[in-house]
Order: C-alpha cells, then sequence, then structure tokens
C-alpha cells in the first residue's frame, strides 16, 4: 500500500468483482466521476469476467480509486494478439493529488507485463499522462465513399434488434461469441460487454438482424450517409450485400473500421475526436491505417 493510502486509512484490493458491495462502490465511483451507470452490465451478463479491477477503498466501503485492466484479443495485422484494455479509471476529488492513480497504474500495467500481454490499449482524453508509461496516441482513419452497386435484396428476415429484449440479448452474445474480426489490419474478437454497452449507451446506434447471415450489423444513417460501425458474423459480408439487405441507397458510406474485408475501398480521412487512441507493448508497431469501431471503445 502506498504511504498516501495507508494515512487516509485506505485499503487497497485487486480482483474484487465477485463482491457484490465493492462492485456496487465502483458503479457510484464511475457514476459520481463520469455520469454513467455501468451496473447496466448486470442486464447483460454481468461485467467482463477477465476484467482485473485495483482500486482503494475507504473503512466504509467506498471505492476512493480505481484503475482495471481486462483482456482484449485483437486481430492485427493478421495475427491473433493478446492484448489487455485499460480502463474505469477515476479517484474521487478528496483524494486527487495523494499518488493514488499512479499507484494504480503501475500494478495494472505490471499486471498486464507478468500475463504476458503484448499490447496495452487505452482510451483518453488525457494522453499525456500515459506516455511516461510507453504509450504512443495511434492516430486513427475512419473510411469515406460512394456506396458499391447495391445487391439486390436478399432472402431472409431482417430484424431490428432491442436491446430492453433478453431473447435479443442473448442472440447478441451468441453472435459475438462466435464472430470473425470485422477487420483482419485492426479489430477486436471478442468484447461482447463493451458492444451492448455501446449500443445501449447511444440511441442512435441500429442493431439489425441477418437471419440468413446470422450477422449483427451495427449502424447508424442520416439524410445523406449510412454510417458503418461493426459487423458481428462468423463472415464478414460485403457492403453492397449490407447495403442490399437493407434496400438502402445513401448518397455516401462512413465506415468506422478498417474496410478490408468489405470488398469496397474507401478514402481514408483522419478521425477527429477529443478521445485518443493509445497503446503500448511489443505488438504496437501497425503498418495500415486502423480505427477502433466505435463498438469496441471502452
Amino acid at each position: 500500500m502506498t504511504a498516501a493510502a495507508n494515512s487516509h486509512g485506505l485499503t487497497f484490493r485487486q480482483d474484487y468483482f465477485g463482491d457484490p458491495p465493492a462492485w456496487a462502490a465502483l458503479v457510484a465511483l464511475l457514476e459520481d466521476t463520469f455520469g454513467i451507470d455501468v451496473s447496466i452490465q448486470d442486464r447483460f451478463g454481468g461485467p467482463d469476467p477477465t476484467s482485473m479491477p485495483f482500486g482503494y477503498f475507504d473503512e466504509s466501503g467506498v471505492s476512493a480509486a480505481n484503475f482495471s485492466g481486462f483482456s482484449m484479443p485483437m486481430m492485427v495485422d493478421g495475427r491473433l494478439v493478446k492484448a489487455a484494455g485499460f480502463q474505469s479509471g477515476a479517484v474521487r476529488p478528496q483524494w486527487r493529488g495523494q499518488g493514488l492513480y499512479r499507484d494504480l497504474m503501475n500494478r495494472a500495467f505490471g499486471w498486464c507485463d507478468e500475463q504476458g500481454f503484448e499490447l496495452g490499449i487505452l482510451l483518453t482524453d488525457k494522453p499525456a499522462m500515459y506516455e511516461p508509461y510507453g504509450f504512443r496516441v495511434l492516430p486513427q482513419q475512419r473510411f469515406l465513399g460512394a456506396p458499391p452497386p447495391a445487391e439486390t435484396r436478399l432472402a431472409g428476415t431482417v430484424r431490428e434488434l432491442s436491446l430492453d429484449n433478453a431473447g435479443d440479448i442473448t442472440l447478441i452474445r451468441r453472435v459475438l461469441r462466435e464472430r470473425t474480426p470485422v477487420s483482419s489490419v485492426f479489430a477486436a474478437t471478442a468484447q461482447a460487454e463493451m458492444f451492448l454497452l455501446n449500443g445501449f449507451f447511444d440511441p442512435d446506434v441500429r442493431l439489425t438482424y441477418l437471419d440468413q447471415f446470422e450477422a449483427v450489423i451495427a449502424w447508424k444513417e442520416d439524410e445523406t450517409s449510412f454510417q458503418l460501425l461493426d459487423i458481428a458474423g462468423k463472415t464478414i459480408l460485403p457492403l453492397s450485400a449490407i447495403l442490399g439487405s437493407f434496400d438502402r441507397r445513401p448518397d455516401r458510406v462512413e465506415v468506422f473500421f478498417p474496410p478490408d474485408r468489405l470488398d469496397w475501398q474507401g478514402t481514408q480521412e483522419t478521425f477527429e475526436s477529443d478521445i485518443s487512441l493509445m497503446v503500448r507493448g511489443s505488438a504496437a508497431g501497425l503498418s495500415g491505417p486502423v480505427m477502433l469501431s466505435p463498438m469496441a471503445e471502452f
């Protein structure tokens, strides 16, 4: 335990998601800090079982500070990479400036190295905080262009899914377990928890099931563009098949992941955001333009 934690009567805990009061304390910390309620995960099957939280708690069980790692296998340049993501970093105001966050980061990054993760990934609006730990910003590119000629609408059911429907949640989780990475260049291979959370927190995201392909398509649209966020399925459909199944004829397509498996090639455009994607580790030398699907953000 750090001297700062000891002076405040805090107790260090690790791997505590199996303790409901401790999990509830972390939920409260994240809601108070970021205004998000991650307890919705209980509806979706609970928190990621690979998560390894590191935290400090006061004597009444309040979560004073936390920083978590989790397994996030990635496809990178055609190779399956053992990667770890880092999230849920927060310190309550009364305990800031005491070195707690730095201590928890060191513990989490040390755990990552001990477990043999080749790649560390995080999203942050404070990239300078993580550069001393070997992280670098990875610029992201989205892909824009004219749509391909849409195929004739294919046979099979096209059905909108709802995250208020338990049966639909079960279906999405099954499809995600069996999915092929949406890109061979840069893509998450699992992460059902974040897919569901991102779909829940963004009301503009639409989830559509194509039963002929056993695929879930995450997408948005406006007056002129079709925005493809992710595809979860055993095979990755060509963009023309997706547009044909949806009976869409947009003026423009925007794809938010490398489109190498879509049989379509758009023009790269730098994705501008206040949130930076950062990576560290031996597998951080990526060769192609990348973007982390918005459905895999954490």
